[in-house]
């Protein structure tokens, strides 16, 4: 089973209604890990002043709050659609996909004229 693990890297702030420090974009990662194999994405997401309201002091705010933005932000079908591109990494890891071979043709492929 893959645990994914949401990650805030960077987030960009403006002053809107007053208040500084608004976030309007965060760039994050996602990783799988299931046991020895991971995969990761990375992205950004940004934010309408109604996605992240009501106002939350850029000090008071933590990686959950900001992820439970961006999940917002993408809706079920993105959040899902991420975890499965993540998925299939994995599993092209854990099973390989089969790389054809350049076969030299054989020494009678063609016919003597």
């Amino acid at each position: 089973m893959t645990n994914f693990t949401w990650l805030v890297k960077t987030l960009w702030t403006q002053t809107i209604d007053g208040e500084q420090n608004y976030v309007v974009i965060a760039s994050y990662d996602v990783t799988g890990v299931d046991g020895t194999y991971t995969a990761s994405l990375s992205n950004t997401a940004q934010f309408s002043t109604a996605s992240v309201s009501p106002f939350i002091p850029y000090d008071q705010l933590t990686n959950d709050i900001v992820v439970g933005w961006i999940q917002q932000e993408l809706g079920e079908n993105g959040v899902n659609s991420i975890e499965a591109c993540i998925q299939g990494q994995i599993d092209s890891q854990i099973n390989p996909p089969v790389t054809p071979e350049v076969t030299p043709l054989p020494p009678d492929f063609y016919p003597v004229p």
